[in-house]
């Protein structure tokens, strides 16, 4: 008997030790993480800096509760503005807590205006998070249809479809748009510059907010900080996590000084929201990212990306491989039953599928050129082996 909850369907794999981008078993069986736990560790497992900064802040105190003032969330709020150009940042814990708080501020700034009931634009196929606000911004049935009733004020749009967005110009209780620049739940669908910069455009003329969630295809995933900035666009809210910790849990909420002076005290908060120890491992994380990773990501990433293009192409089940920087898709035709598990179990590898047939990619940014060419080859073998046609 398990006396955790069963909402989760964990491989049977107990892991006994990681380091780079491996993970070893208890039978001192070797994988190569191409999942990161889900985008999370992106300077990999047992990175040396980040245990010393752990041990460092261990031996001082953990927790002082926002009733008190710490250097490291001033210090991280400070290198994220200069990374973002946002610079009012509320700390929380995850991915799904930012996005609540970038709800939360849409629906002030639309009571600021005198709008009652004000209308967040969102995207089909998105994914915000599980709890009750993130979750009414995600498009899935699956996720939604037992927790209802639902927020409103959520309109679904097609994604990558400016039109639909555009035809909500005469509704006076629009006051956002939310969205994913890449979707990475929904299999790594990817919205290009230009339309970025015509969103930011109408957002700009409506009086809308632009908030964006990269909570994960930021910080580096896909070559440059934040994907937005290859649109060389800024949105008025950005929400981030996941790989912000390398594994730790933090997640942050960041916008400019105007609408981040509407959460004034005893508006919004979080027990754990920006304490010492994760805003000093995230802090470190940004400079190694910034020093020593970053600059090589967008090589990488097409690196692995024509790997898989030139070794699938041919293969009957596949539909498309497409990426950017280290975020990448291998769409199949047809699903492959157990796919992760023969993954682990034959080709030593740790993969995600989402959707059902689509393999999502988010290894570590530290991945080495000798580590991408054997992801590509041992993925190529999995689905040559794992597709009767291509047997």
């Amino acid at each position: 008997m398990s006396y955790l909850m069963p909402v989760y369907q964990p491989l049977a794999i107990e892991f006994q030790r990681g380091q780079g981008c491996y993970l070893w078993d208890h039978q001192d069986k070797r994988y190569l993480d191409a999942i990161s736990g889900v985008g999370v560790t992106l300077l990999g497992h047992a990175h040396p800096d980040i245990h010393t900064e752990i041990v460092a802040q261990s031996q001082t105190f953990l927790h002082l509760s926002n009733l008190f003032k710490h250097t490291w969330n001033e210090r991280l709020a400070e290198k994220l503005a200069q990374i973002t150009g946002l610079t009012q940042t509320f700390f929380c814990n995850s991915g799904t807590e930012a996005n609540e708080t970038a709800i939360k501020l849409a629906r002030l700034y639309g009571h600021q205006r005198g709008i009652q009931c004000p209308k967040i634009i969102v995207m089909q196929q998105a994914f915000h998070g599980r709890t009750l606000g993130a979750l009414s911004a995600t498009a899935k049935a699956d996720y939604r249809q037992a927790f209802g009733p639902l927020l409103t004020g959520f309109e679904f749009v097609a994604f990558h479809d400016l039109a639909a967005i555009e035809a909500y110009q005469n509704d006076p209780d629009v006051v956002a748009v939310l969205l994913e620049p890449i979707q990475g739940e929904a299999g790594v669908n990817i919205a290009s510059a230009f339309y970025l910069k015509q969103l930011r455009a109408l957002c700009d003329q409506q009086d809308w907010l632009l908030m964006l969630d990269e909570i994960q295809c930021g910080l580096g995933r896909t070559g440059t900080w934040f994907y937005y900035q290859q649109a060389e666009i800024c949105p008025d809210v950005l929400t981030i996590a996941k790989g912000l910790g390398n594994g730790l849990p933090i997640g942050a909420c960041l916008t400019h000084p105007k609408l981040g002076q509407l959460l004034q005290s005893g508006l919004h908060g979080s027990t754990f929201g920006g304490n010492p120890l994760a805003c000093r491992v995230a802090y470190r994380v940004l400079q190694l990212l910034e020093t020593q990773y970053l600059q090589s990501v967008s090589a990488k990433g097409y690196h692995l990306l024509d790997l898989l293009q030139s070794k699938l192409t041919g293969l009957h089940n596949i539909k498309s491989v497409r990426g950017v920087g280290l975020m990448i898709a291998i769409e199949l035709i047809h699903p492959i039953e157990n796919l992760t598990k023969t993954a682990s179990e034959q080709f030593n590898l740790l993969l995600n599928v989402t959707q059902g047939k689509i393999i999502r990619l988010l290894p570590p940014l530290i991945m080495t050129d000798p580590q991408i060419e054997y992801l590509a080859q041992q993925i190529y073998g999995l689905l040559k082996a794992s597709y009767p046609s291509d047997k």
